[in-house]
């Protein structure tokens, strides 16, 4: 269609009743308003193709024959939808107003690279790929998210180039807002990656490679211990997203807009938590 009112998708009057749970969510979480009289499709129609894409990473030529139109139109209709739910995405601020009621839980701060089609861009130094991890040996973006204490994702970041290490994707976008919640108390757990990051922030405590585990003092195995446990559960943060919206397993388009996409299934996954 060529725009949705107020940038929100939307239900047309003549939609037909939804048929799945993700259609039933997104229909009662979007604004209802009028579709423009030029659109090839309802809105209703359009809402399911997008959630076709996110879940089941059905191929677009394929959302484009079913539904009809061309292969142009479905990665339109695809790219307005992501534009759409990525406005729906709480803003880091919020997350961390809701973590200061109740500080006693602590936010998981970690970071996962979304692997992508190689895309081949001289880095800094003109040598290294820029989308390529060497940690990972893959291309991809890199995202930094945070998880609650249920291992729930709460928030997620926009992308990082995947040579771009976690704690300076957290610099960039994580770091500047998390120390003022930190001095208001909110406790935030990290692995290793983000040694440095900060007053606020824990991290396990390192030694030296040539000192055996059980050689170390017993406060700091169980620091790390307990530190272990509890930021396992962050884990499950990427778990739940990608395991629910398959389209996250491995991206075909742009890298650019492998931030938008997550954010977009954030949103998807917000609004089905509000239907339960």
């Amino acid at each position: 269609m060529s725009e949705w009112p107020n940038r929100s998708l939307t239900t047309c009057r003549s939609a037909p009743p939804a048929n799945s749970h993700e259609a039933c969510a997104c229909r009662r979480s979007w604004k209802r308003t009028r579709c423009p009289t030029s659109a090839r499709e309802t809105c209703y129609k359009q809402a399911v193709l997008v959630l076709r894409w996110f879940r089941n990473d059905t191929a677009i030529d394929a959302l484009a024959r079913d539904n009809h139109i061309s292969r142009a139109t479905g990665y339109r209709y695809v790219d307005e939808g992501i534009d759409v739910l990525t406005e729906q995405t709480p803003e880091l601020y919020e997350v961390l107003d809701h973590a200061r009621l109740s500080p006693e839980d602590p936010l998981i701060l970690d970071g996962k690279l979304f692997p992508c089609d190689r895309c081949s861009e001289p880095g800094p130094n003109g040598e290294s790929d820029l989308w390529y991890s060497g940690h990972k040996h893959r291309h991809g973006g890199n995202i930094q998210f945070l998880a609650d204490a249920r291992g729930e994702p709460v928030w997620v970041s926009d992308f990082e180039p995947g040579s771009t290490a976690d704690i300076t994707a957290a610099r960039l976008h994580v770091l500047p807002l998390l120390h003022k919640a930190t001095s208001d108390g909110v406790v935030v757990l990290a692995d290793p990656g983000y040694e440095g990051a900060g007053v606020g922030v824990r991290t396990p405590i390192k030694h030296p490679p040539e000192v055996d585990e059980y050689r170390r003092h017993v406060d700091d195995r169980a620091h790390n211990r307990l530190l272990r446990g509890l930021r396992c559960i962050g884990e499950r943060a990427m778990a739940v997203l990608t395991g629910r919206w398959r389209v996250l397993r491995h991206s075909t388009m742009s890298p650019s807009k492998i931030g938008a996409i997550v954010q977009a299934a954030l949103a998807l996954t917000n609004i089905e938590k509000q239907t339960h």
